[in-house]
């Protein structure tokens, strides 16, 4: 677990202990500096839901901003709720339960949590991954009032996971709105959905207020990500 006061908090609750740890591992990997908890399977070490592990997994995923519980099954989903109702009222008006896939959930949700992203706003990235939220974000502008590059990856995974979330996190550094082949490029599960791979050819684009984080995203495409793989 990694914790920042400044960000938003995840709780994962499952009831498989390795399943919440191997995805607190995952989302370490796009989300150093978030708090994130396992709160997997029965403190007998069998398959369910504890009260005790989620209440603690909140007291240290809820650095002060608040925390997200990602749950995998319907009494999961109890559990979690359960325990903000015996949580102090001031610390459970900072706390929510999401409606998501958990492991793509949580990936979505710490992104969004990395980048600094309000409680409200992790959440919804929480419940992209359900499908119900992640849109095709087809520049406002066209023809001259465009800003269009071109890029090849050159890493060997491609726009795999990792990768994947550096481009999110720079994107999201810049106010103006960023596509990366027709995709939000602040849309984490958007971008991967693409399924890009080595040598395939992204178009970034915005319009010309957007200049700057085109050439930035654009770079760093071209940096391979810091892990190679051009030759």
């Amino acid at each position: 677990m990694s914790a920042s006061s400044g960000r938003v908090g995840l709780v994962i609750v499952s009831h498989s202990d390795l399943i919440a740890r191997g995805i607190v591992e995952l989302a370490a990997q796009m989300a150093p500096d978030v708090a994130l908890v396992a709160a997997g399977g029965t403190k007998e070490g069998r398959i369910g839901t504890d009260f005790d592990r989620v209440m603690d997994g909140i007291r240290h995923a809820d650095q002060g901003a608040g925390a997200v519980l990602v749950c995998d099954l319907g009494s999961a989903v109890l559990t979690a709720e359960s325990a903000i109702e015996f949580v102090e009222p001031e610390r459970a008006g900072r706390l929510r339960v999401a409606d998501a896939p958990i492991v793509e959930g949580a990936v979505a949700a710490a992104v969004a949590a990395q980048t600094g992203d309000s409680l409200d706003a992790v959440l919804r990235a929480a419940r992209s991954a359900a499908g119900h939220a992640v849109a095709d974000g087809a520049a406002d502008s066209a023809g001259a009032d465009r800003y269009v590059r071109e890029a090849t990856l050159i890493n060997d995974e491609g726009l795999h996971a990792r990768p994947a979330a550096e481009f999110v996190r720079l994107a999201s550094e810049f106010d103006a709105k960023v596509t990366v082949n027709g995709k939000d490029a602040k849309s984490l599960l958007g971008i991967m959905s693409l399924g890009l791979l080595k040598g395939a050819r992204v178009e970034i684009a915005s319009d010309r207020d957007g200049a700057a984080a085109v050439d930035a995203l654009v770079s760093l495409v071209e940096s391979g990500f810091g892990e190679g793989g051009a030759g």
